[in-house]
């Protein structure tokens, strides 16, 4: 998610309704029951929001504006988001919002400066807009209980990661330094505990290092931290905790690289330097200088021989093994999605797993600009489209365990799609509108799996 995306989110509104009827043609879902995939055909939303497969329904649990019950207001632009459980039959949705210094009528302080614990102000001493709002939903009934600002004053929270210990990791998708009214550097992870009743305190973990980050993801086997980074020229980093579950007590940050020092790119722009399906046996590269002052870690990590990335994006644990998006990758341009295989003693010397390209879009149809993702309770991928043609028209693609691509939903509104997650009991898929800000549950008929 580029500053791009934000200037041609506001420049498409002209779209018209002849597009979208010939695209909605050209991307149906294939019919259950015909020896395809996916769950049949699209049935357009009388609404004009998000197509579905039949027997499958959506509600909207929260909006932006909307008045939250500690007095504030839901911002805009709700991008990754996590669901975690919570006790007394209850579950959260942690949920970022990707604003800038100069979004404050978008935030939750829309109605004033904004009092109470936040990272950085700007320079009229309001909180800065960006930071995660948290939703308590009834397991039973799906209920909303209530909603709250959990973490203020930080810029551009693009996407992030749930731990195995009850929290979301919110990643700043930013490098913007102190100074012209910020007293902070930012660029860094925060912790957002799901049981948080209010605003927690906004404590930058710093030893995951400062740079364009994207989305983070817990092995819980061995409680290290994988996180993407949203650049051209990105790397895969890990980072292993001095004390797991602690992450403010510090670790040390590493990046990914082929343990043939030739294979350094991934992106197979220029060729196949990546064969997509070909397993690569991987190390681990010590990094230092994480703070980065001049945002030159990827850099320096990619001097020392690390795997270049194509806009690393969404990453999710899986059943053993990661799965994590490169936006723009491949020959087509049009997105990769990667899978890392940790080793069984992962963390314990230099020697990684292995990675492929698990797939490679190679036109539009298959998949285009894929950008959060989540792994259903059937192990299919749910991969959100972030695309920013002049024609917006992002959807929901569903993946096999084998790689073949369908079309689970398809957003009518001129924006992207976002944070898709799953409740604990795996029946409904909850997933954000970016702007006008809404959080969608999906309800999907028994035995769906995504």
């Amino acid at each position: 998610m580029t500053d791009l995306t934000l200037t041609r989110r506001t420049a498409t509104l002209g779209l018209t309704a002849a597009a979208f009827a010939g695209l909605a043609r050209t991307i149906h879902a294939a019919a259950p029951g015909s020896g395809t995939i996916g769950h049949g055909p699209l049935v357009p939303d009388p609404a004009g929001l998000l197509d579905l497969p039949r027997g499958f329904s959506y509600h909207i649990l929260s909006a932006a504006g909307d008045r939250m019950d500690d007095g504030l207001v839901v911002p805009d632009h709700a991008d990754g988001m996590g669901c975690i459980p919570l006790p007394g039959g209850r579950h959260a949705l942690v949920r970022n919002h990707e604003l800038s210094p100069q979004h404050g009528q978008r935030g939750a302080f829309a109605h004033g400066a904004g009092a109470g614990a936040a990272f950085d102000h700007d320079g009229n001493g309001g909180a800065l807009p960006g930071g995660t709002t948290t939703l308590v939903i009834d397991d039973a009934s799906g209920r909303l209980l209530s909603q709250h600002l959990s973490l203020a004053g930080t810029i551009r929270n693009c996407a992030g990661g749930t731990t195995p210990w009850g929290s979301w990791l919110t990643c700043e998708e930013d490098t913007t330094r102190a100074g012209s009214g910020l007293s902070q550097d930012h660029g860094w992870v925060f912790e957002v505990p799901a049981a948080a009743r209010g605003r927690v305190d906004p404590v930058p973990l710093r030893a995951m290092g400062r740079f364009n980050h994207e989305a983070a993801a817990v092995d819980p086997r061995t409680g290290i931290i994988y996180l993407t980074e949203d650049r051209d020229d990105s790397l895969l980093y890990r980072f292993l905790p001095d004390r797991p579950g602690r992450l403010a007590a510090g670790g040390r940050l590493q990046a990914l690289a082929a343990r043939d020092p030739a294979r350094r790119d991934s992106r197979n722009w220029t060729g196949a330097d990546l064969t997509p399906g070909e397993w690569l046996a991987t190390r681990w590269i010590d990094l230092d200088g994480t703070d980065s002052p001049d945002d030159d870690l990827r850099m320096r990590g990619a001097a020392k021989g690390a795997l270049r990335f194509a806009r690393g994006e969404g990453i999710h644990m899986g059943r053993g093994e990661l799965y994590f998006c490169c936006t723009s990758g491949g020959a087509a341009t049009l997105g990769q999605i990667m899978r890392y295989r940790p080793a069984p003693d992962e963390g314990r010397r230099a020697e990684g797993g292995m990675v492929q390209i698990f797939v490679e879009s190679t036109g539009k149809p298959m998949l285009d600009f894929g950008d959060n993702l989540t792994v259903a309770p059937n192990g299919h991928l749910v991969v959100c489209e972030d695309q920013y043609t002049d024609t917006v028209a992002n959807r929901l693609i569903g993946i096999t365990p084998t790689g073949q691509t369908y079309v689970l939903g398809f957003l009518r509104a001129q924006t992207e799609l976002a944070g898709a997650c799953f409740s604990p009991d795996g029946r409904t898929l909850y997933v954000n509108c970016y702007s006008p800000a809404r959080t969608l549950a999906i309800a999907m008929p028994t035995g769906a799996g995504a």
